[in-house]
């Protein structure tokens, strides 16, 4: 009889996000940052416009659309992964890039 027991516990100890939670939880995250990103990219035109920019933030906006339909098909911790070094990776180049 200790068997349900120890269901029982290991399953109140477990706290965390369902998966179900994290990749909504993903999807909003990227879904927001493409939404940041597009605005950015429409400021960063309209004080200059350069291919370059559009690069840089073209890059970034596919890349949350990447990460988006990695979410939808439960690679959320790739997803994530990608997301935070790609976005570094675009917020460096136009520091580095873009005067």
């Amino acid at each position: 009889m200790d068997a349900p027991e120890a269901e029982e516990s290991l399953s109140e100890s477990r706290v965390g996000l369902t998966p179900r939670q994290a990749r909504r939880i993903r999807i909003v995250l990227a879904s927001v940052l493409m939404a940041a990103m597009a605005l950015v990219l429409v400021v960063r035109l309209a004080s200059r416009t350069s291919v370059l920019v559009v690069g840089v933030y073209g890059a970034a906006l596919v890349l949350c659309g990447i990460v988006i339909e990695l979410s939808r098909n439960g690679r959320t911790r790739l997803g994530s992964w990608l997301l935070g070094v790609g976005l570094a990776a675009a917020l460096a180049a136009d520091w580095l890039l873009l005067p």
